[in-house]
C-alpha cells in the first residue's frame, strides 16, 4: 500500500516546469536524498516486458558511508548496501506520497524490487556522472558508492542534461577496478557493439556472468567499487570523524565457475575470456 494511492483531488497547480522541479528537488533532498535529477523516459530506459505511461522520472541517489567499505567483500560492507536501499527506498515512498498529495499521480522506482525502469541509464540522463568501467555510474563527487531509485510521473518538469567531467576518459587509463575484480568480469576494452553510452562513448560490458556468482556468494562484493579512484579524493574520509583508510583490505578468492542464464531471459553482456 505504501507504493501506490490516490492523488489528491485538489492539484496545485505550478506556474512553470522549472518551479515543479526546483519544488520536487528540494523536497527529495529534505526527503533524505544526497543527489537528485530529472529526465524524461524513453522505451530504451523500460526493462523488456514491462510498461511504462509516465514521462518523466525523478532520479534520487544516496551516497553509502566509506567507513562500511574498508573491508571488502565483508559483512560490514553487505550490510552498507542493505541500508542504503532500505534508506532510499523510504526516500522515493515519501516523495512518491508528496507528489499525490499535490494531486498528481505517480508510480515508486523502487531501488531494489521489481522495477519497471533501469536505473543506470535514468541516472546518467538526470546528470549523476559517467558511466564506469564497472558498469556503474561515477559521480564528479560521490564517487560510484552511491545508490539509485526514482518515483515517475507526468508532471511538466524541467530536465537536467548528462554531465561530461573527463571521468569516462579517465577510466580508460584507470584499469583499478579490471585489477581487483577477482572474478574477471570487467573488460580491458570498451565494446562498440554495445552502443553508445550518454556522451557519445562506446560501452564498457561487464561480464555478468562471472560477476553475478562471486557477487551473490561473497556479501555482495562490491571490491570495484571501493577501489575507483574517484574515491580516494576528499570522499575518502568519513564526514562523521571515523578513522578510515586511502584504500580498502581487499579479500579476492578463486571465483565460483560462470554462471549464464538463457539467451532469452538475459541482456547482452561480453563472456570475457570464455570460449
Amino acid at each position: 500500500m505504501r507504493f501506490d494511492g490516490e492523488a489528491a483531488p485538489e492539484r496545485c497547480e505550478f506556474t512553470s516546469p522549472q518551479e515543479a522541479a526546483a519544488h520536487l528537488k528540494e523536497k527529495a533532498l529534505e526527503f533524505g536524498a544526497d543527489i537528485v535529477g530529472i529526465c524524461k523516459i524513453e522505451p530504451s530506459d523500460v526493462y523488456c516486458g514491462k510498461a511504462v505511461t509516465e514521462k518523466y522520472a525523478i532520479a534520487v541517489g544516496q551516497r553509502m558511508r566509506w567507513r562500511a567499505f574498508q573491508v571488502v567483500p565483508s559483512q560490514e560492507s553487505a550490510i552498507e548496501c542493505m541500508r542504503v536501499y532500505y534508506t532510499l527506498g523510504e526516500t522515493v515512498i515519501r516523495l512518491a506520497s508528496h507528489i499525490r498529495s499535490l494531486g498528481y499521480r505517480c508510480k515508486v522506482e523502487h531501488p531494489i524490487g521489481d522495477s519497471d525502469l533501469l536505473h543506470v541509464p535514468i541516472g546518467l540522463k538526470a546528470g549523476f556522472g559517467e558511466l564506469g568501467r564497472h558498469g556503474s555510474i561515477i559521480h564528479p563527487k560521490l564517487g560510484p558508492l552511491f545508490r539509485m531509485g526514482s518515483v515517475i510521473t507526468s508532471i511538466p518538469l524541467e530536465t537536467d542534461k548528462p554531465v561530461d567531467a573527463g571521468i569516462a576518459a579517465f577510466c580508460d587509463t584507470c584499469r583499478a577496478c579490471r585489477i581487483y575484480c577477482p572474478a574477471k568480469a570487467i573488460p580491458d576494452h570498451r565494446s562498440p557493439e554495445a552502443g553508445k553510452d550518454h556522451i557519445g562513448k562506446d560501452r564498457y560490458v561487464v561480464d555478468t556472468g562471472k560477476c553475478f556468482p562471486y557477487f551473490a556468494k561473497h556479501y555482495y562484493c562490491s571490491i570495484c567499487l571501493p577501489v575507483c579512484v574517484y574515491n580516494h579524493k576528499e570522499w575518502a574520509r568519513d564526514f562523521e570523524g571515523f578513522q578510515t583508510n586511502l584504500f580498502p583490505e581487499i579479500i579476492m578468492d578463486e571465483p565460483p565457475p560462470p554462471t549464464d542464464i538463457p539467451v532469452e531471459k538475459r541482456h547482452s553482456y561480453n563472456k570475457l575470456g570464455r570460449d
